[in-house]
C-alpha cells in the first residue's frame, strides 16, 4: 500500500521526522510518501496560518494524489480535512481526528496537550465538530510552539509531562493526547512520568490511515464541478473534474 503523507507546514525537517517515525510503525505493511506544503507558515500556530495550510494541503493533494491508497493529513488540528475528504479519490485521515476518536473510545474522558497557547480555542472548536466536547476533559498548552519543541525537544520534556499530569490530576482526563507533528515520539519518553496513558498523535493517525488504506475503499467525492479563477492548474483540475 502507498500512503501520501501531507505536512502542510513548510518545514521539511518536520516532514522528514514524521516520515521516519511512521515508516518505522508501518514496516512492510505500507509505504508513506511525504510531501511538504509549498507555501505558508513554517509551523502552524494561528488561525491565519491554519487557513493558508488548508489551501497548501489541497494543492499537495491535487499534485500528488494519483497512485495512492490513502492520504494522511499529518498536522494536528487537521487544517482543510473536510475539504480534502470532499475532493479526494481515496480515504483521508487527519491526525487530530483519528487521535480524538481513539482517545474517546468506550466513553473515556480525554485531554490534549500541545505546544502554542493559541491552539487551545482552535482545538476546542475542532473537538466540537467531532461531537466529542462532552468527553473532552481539558486542553493544556505549553509555551513553546511545535517548531520550537522540534528544535530542542529535551528542553520541553518536563513542561509536557507537567501539562499531561495536570490534565489527569486537575481536569480528570483518563487518557491524554500529545498532539503535534513535531512531538512525534515524545509520548513514549514522558509516559513514565504520567499516571494515565498517553497517545502520540502521529502514531495514532498513522495506524488509522494504514487501516483505511487496507479496506481498499474509495471515498465519496463531491460531484459538483467548481468553476474557479487563479488557482494552480492541478487544483483547478481536481475541483473541476
Amino acid at each position: 500500500m502507498r500512503i501520501l503523507l501531507i505536512n502542510p507546514n513548510t518545514t521539511s525537517a518536520i516532514t522528514e521526522r514524521m516520515a521516519a517515525h511512521v515508516g518505522a510503525i508501518a514496516g512492510s505493511a505500507a509505504a508513506f510518501v511525504p510531501v511538504t506544503g509549498k507555501f505558508g507558515a513554517r509551523y502552524i500556530s494561528t488561525r491565519a496560518a491554519a487557513a493558508i495550510a488548508a489551501h497548501a494541503a489541497l494543492e499537495a493533494l491535487a499534485e500528488h494524489a494519483h497512485g495512492f491508497d490513502a492520504v494522511y493529513l499529518a498536522c494536528f488540528g487537521d487544517p482543510g480535512l473536510a475539504a480534502l475528504k470532499e475532493v479526494s479519490p481515496v480515504p483521508v485521515i487527519g491526525m487530530a481526528e483519528a487521535s480524538c476518536i481513539e482517545a474517546a473510545r468506550e466513553g473515556r474522558r480525554f485531554g490534549i496537550v500541545t505546544g502554542g497557547a493559541l491552539w487551545k480555542p482552535m482545538l476546542e472548536e475542532f473537538v466540537a465538530t467531532l461531537g466529542l466536547s462532552q468527553q473532552l476533559a481539558g486542553i493544556r498548552t505549553v509555551a513553546p510552539t511545535g517548531d520550537q519543541i522540534a528544535r530542542d525537544p529535551e528542553a520541553a520534556l518536563s513542561l509536557l509531562a507537567e501539562a499531561c499530569t495536570a490534565c489527569a490530576r486537575d481536569d480528570g482526563a483518563e487518557i491524554v493526547i500529545l498532539g503535534g507533528a513535531a512531538l512525534a515520539g515524545l509520548a513514549q519518553r514522558i509516559q513514565p512520568r504520567v499516571a494515565v496513558p498517553l497517545l502520540c498523535s502521529v502514531e495514532v493517525g498513522a495506524r488509522a490511515v494504514i487501516a483505511a488504506a487496507a479496506e481498499e475503499r474509495r471515498s465519496e467525492r463531491c460531484v459538483v464541478k467548481l468553476v474557479s479563477v487563479g488557482l494552480s492548474p492541478a487544483l483547478t483540475k481536481l475541483i473541476g473534474e
